[in-house]
């Protein structure tokens, strides 16, 4: 039987790319999660405070605070309508938040994607 000493060596080589894009792929996923639950939590908490008839820099305010953990800015916020709130209207609080992926592969074929969420609450 021939030496086989290299074996062990060539199958780690051909296994070693699958189970790093595999990793990628796991840490992309949760960047991913994670950045869309914030925007919805902080959509979510800034349409409470324009529920009671904040002003729109409150209600950027609160939603930028909340985001902090993935770097929202006041940019990505919108707030409909905007200026005075009227007691039954409704408004609504939309965030967009672009993100990139780490997985070399895929960011190359996709490109950044952008998250989007939106909350909407009768004014009192």
């Amino acid at each position: 039987m021939k030496s086989e000493k290299g074996q062990s060596m060539v199958e780690f080589a051909l296994v070693l790319p699958v189970l790093v894009m595999l990793l990628f792929g796991i840490v992309d996923f949760g960047r991913i999660f994670h950045a869309y639950i914030t925007i919805d939590h902080a959509s979510r908490e800034a349409v409470r405070v324009a529920s009671i008839g904040e002003s729109d820099s409150k209600i950027v305010s609160t939603a930028v605070t909340s985001g902090s953990s993935i770097h929202l800015s006041s940019g990505q916020v919108s707030v409909s309508p905007g200026g005075t709130k009227t007691a039954g209207n409704d408004v609504r609080v939309t965030i967009t938040y672009p993100i990139t992926f780490l997985t070399p592969v895929i960011s190359s074929i996709s490109g950044p994607i952008t998250l989007s969420s939106s909350a909407a609450m009768r004014v009192e």
